[in-house]
């Protein structure tokens, strides 16, 4: 026993005993870290919903890519090309921040989280603000002036936007994307409250522009109605969350989380449905009526009654 002791005793094995404990744990913490990856901050189903459904549209995107880019390079659209290049650059960055969610509450990760939900929101945002400038130019929209006029315009407001909410994160150190249930920060939410006042105000002109004499100026598609019926709704729903939730009111905390997880899992599909998928289909549309009308010239389509 005294020589078992004595072995155990030196700087050797003690170091190996260590070591061999270390890895014990490490294995055996690797199944909390991830389940505190996925439940941390505000728990499994808000953080799966927003993984699950950022995912799902990446690999969408990526199913559909072999058929999209033919059609991009084919369609010769400057303001379709770029904007099928954004969406997928703001696609990754939003899976990233859907990924990241334990950030927003682990110390020390507090610059990164709001760095990266900077840029994430900006990026979102540069897309809903390019369509609208879109929306405004009417039917006809082409070529590359016209991509020039609303890129130009879109990156104008969002460079602002994300100039002042630098200054708001960083000069003021006012947490906007640190989301808790904590009311003491009235700039927080009256930022907020001004940023979803402006977005439901345009949608509601462009609504009002539809169903009113200056209805033919805006693109006859029914698609661009629901978008901006849709974005209405959600941003009309969460001024009013922003103003429940700045006047002290729990409840508006939680439906202002609930938009927000609308937002990051559902908008870019939705710009996906509204501005790409159609022109993809008329493209396909449009092959086949040339296939069709070669084949008739041809006379494959003749048929002798007598």
């Amino acid at each position: 026993m005294r020589a078992l002791e004595d072995i155990l005793s030196q700087p050797g094995v003690q170091a190996h005993t260590a070591q061999s404990s270390n890895l014990t744990l490490t294995v055996e913490d690797s199944g909390p870290v991830f389940s505190n990856w996925i439940t941390e901050c505000h728990g499994f189903w808000h953080n799966a919903a927003l993984i699950v459904a950022s995912l799902l549209f990446v690999l969408y995107l990526g199913y559909q890519a072999r058929q999209s880019f033919p059609k991009l390079s084919h369609g010769r659209s400057y303001i379709m090309v770029a904007y099928y290049a954004c969406l997928w650059i703001v696609s990754l960055l939003n899976l990233a921040w859907c990924l990241f969610q334990a950030w927003e509450c682990t110390p020390g990760k507090e610059l990164a989280w709001n760095v990266l939900s900077l840029f994430t929101t900006s990026g979102m945002l540069f897309l809903e603000v390019s369509l609208l400038a879109f929306l405004f130019q009417g039917n006809h929209v082409n070529g590359l002036d016209a991509m020039t006029r609303t890129f130009g315009v879109s990156g104008l407001l969002v460079g602002l936007d994300l100039i002042l909410k630098a200054i708001y994160l960083f000069g003021f150190g006012i947490p906007l994307f640190i989301d808790s249930n904590d009311q003491t920060h009235h700039k927080k939410w009256g930022l907020w409250i001004i940023h979803r006042l402006v977005l439901t105000a345009v949608y509601g002109l462009v609504l009002f522009m539809y169903n009113s004499k200056w209805r033919e100026k805006l693109p006859a598609r029914p698609a661009f109605y629901k978008y901006t019926a849709i974005m209405f709704s959600l941003n009309a729903l969460a001024l009013f969350a922003c103003g429940l939730t700045g006047n002290g009111a729990g409840f508006g905390f939680w439906l202002y989380g609930a938009t927000i997880v609308c937002y990051h899992a559902f908008y870019l599909p939705l710009i996906y449905v509204t501005f790409l998928a159609d022109f993809f289909q008329e493209e396909d549309l449009h092959l086949e009526s040339v296939y069709y009308s070669e084949m008739k010239d041809a006379g494959f389509f003749d048929v002798d009654w007598e």
